[in-house]
């Protein structure tokens, strides 16, 4: 079978390298790449992209080997149907070691065409490190390297303020590019780097805050041969991901003008606040996850496709998000019911083998961070408590008893957290609690919730009477009823 190269696959044009990528991982493959494809093919954006490897160890052979190409495959759920999708990604026109190329490199910030800088470093990746030095080739920290490039680029341009870039990092923290920005002006300050350049990376370099979200799964061990054998040559550097993908950008209008996203079909949107969106993400997409693990594990079910398949759990997981999750948020109703219906869709993919007791890790205080502000507010805004939510409360809180129908539970959670419940459900084993003072006692704990739950009326009895019906009835009765 023929290598893939582009000595092989001939019918590709050069691009100018308009992006430079820091990272060259499944995930940015799948994603940015992807992306800036479509826009080549779509619209007029005629943008490469320069991979740079951020880390020392590992050296991108592979994808120095193919000149930059790979294929993405795309598998998911779209409105209900399957949908499948191959693409060759063109658009990676050089691949730059720091470590080993670090003149390249350098000679990178010389090139007027680059606009755009890319980051997906790990959410370790973004932070200082006072021991770095502007005169190392390379420093260690990633906000370091990207100093030294924007600083060269400075001096060459002479403070031209449109030679600036727009910094797009997508690692999974709060305000990332915030967090970029504010490392710059640390190694800027610190390196001394003077007033002029300071102000020039303020005026001339917009960070946006940005929410990723696509499941990338990586190399398709089991159908790679198949795969390759359709496409007709070898990529070692196959990537299978979902089909669906959300890029939410927090920046100024040049940003939006400068991507012609809106030209295309790609799901991404500019937005003044990036708050909201994370917002939505947390409650609806974490939820349901956070909802579905015990619910449908007390149930038999230990993949979130076989949750989705069971009409009963299925549907309860629909209710929870749209008729309590998706009240307390404030986007207009047919954005919240696209969300909804998005995430549904994910959770039906086939392919994405999803197991309940790897997404069940922290478990408490995932329900604390993703449900219990939910909880809270739909309690504030209906008068009433969430019954569902409150169904996932008490599945959770009998999930952490450890057994099943004499089937031992494999938790994950600090250990103190673990030795709290194991406690509390020896304590109602032995008949020193009803199973109403024993809700009371683990609610009431601030130490697993950081407040005390027993606060808000009805809820004790509510998980009490769950607790109840989950053991004494089949759980698909007891979600029957809700």
């Amino acid at each position: 079978m023929r290598p893939l190269n582009r000595k092989t696959i001939t019918d590709i044009k050069d691009l100018p390298i308009k992006i430079m990528q820091f990272g060259g991982g499944n995930f940015l493959r799948a994603f940015v790449d992807w992306m800036v494809d479509v826009l080549n093919r779509e619209t007029g954006f005629n943008g490469g992209i320069a991979v740079i490897k951020p880390t020392e160890g590992g050296d991108y052979s592979e994808l120095k080997a193919q000149d930059g190409l790979f294929t993405v495959l795309l598998d998911g759920i779209k409105d209900g149907k399957p949908v499948a999708e191959k693409s060759l990604i063109t658009s990676v026109q050089k691949v730059v070691n720091c470590y080993t190329d670090w003149e390249t490199y350098l000679d990178l910030a010389k090139n007027p065409d680059v606009r755009f800088v890319v980051s997906n470093t790990t959410e370790a990746g973004i932070k200082f490190n006072k021991e770095d030095k502007f005169e190392d080739a390379p420093p260690t920290e990633f906000p370091a390297k990207l100093t030294v490039w924007l600083y060269h680029r400075f001096r060459h341009f002479e403070g031209d303020m449109s030679k600036g870039c727009i910094l797009l990092p997508c690692e999974l923290i709060e305000n990332n590019g915030e967090a970029l920005k504010k490392c710059v002006m640390a190694y800027a300050d610190s390196w001394q780097l003077g007033d002029g350049f300071t102000e020039w990376i303020e005026s001339a370099n917009p960070f946006c805050n940005t929410l990723v979200d696509r499941i990338v799964s990586g190399y398709p061990k089991d159908r790679a041969d198949k795969i390759q054998e359709e496409l007709g040559y070898e990529d070692k550097l196959l990537v299978a991901g979902e089909y669906y993908h959300s890029w939410v950008i927090q920046g100024p209008d040049t940003v939006q003008k400068e991507l012609p996203f809106s030209e295309t079909d790609l799901n991404v949107e500019f937005v003044d606040d990036l708050v909201p969106y994370r917002e939505m993400k947390v409650r609806i997409l974490n939820g349901a996850h956070t909802s579905m693990v015990p619910v449908a594990y007390l149930a038999g079910i230990r993949f979130v496709k076989e949750a989705m398949e069971d009409e009963v759990v299925s549907g309860f997981i629909a209710s929870l998000l749209w008729e309590e999750a998706a009240k307390t948020l404030d986007f207009p109703q047919e954005v919240k019911r696209k969300f909804v219906a998005d995430v549904l869709d994910r959770f039906r993919n086939p392919l994405l083998k999803h197991q309940l007791i790897s997404i069940s890790l922290n478990s408490t205080s995932k329900f604390t961070a993703r449900l219990l502000p939910t909880l809270k507010d739909y309690y504030a805004n209906e008068g009433k408590l969430p019954t569902r939510i409150v169904f996932g409360l008490s599945a959770l809180i009998r999930f952490y008893k450890g057994e099943i129908d004499g089937e031992y539970i494999p938790l994950k959670d600090d250990q103190k957290v673990l030795d709290f419940f194991a406690t509390q459900w020896n304590k109602y084993s032995s008949t020193k609690l009803s199973l109403l003072e024993l809700s009371r006692f683990i609610l009431s704990s601030t130490s697993i919730w950081k407040e005390d739950l027993t606060k808000l009326d009805g809820l004790v009895e509510s998980v009490s009477r769950n607790l109840e019906a989950i053991d004494n009835n089949d759980i698909h009765d007891a979600l029957a009823s809700l």
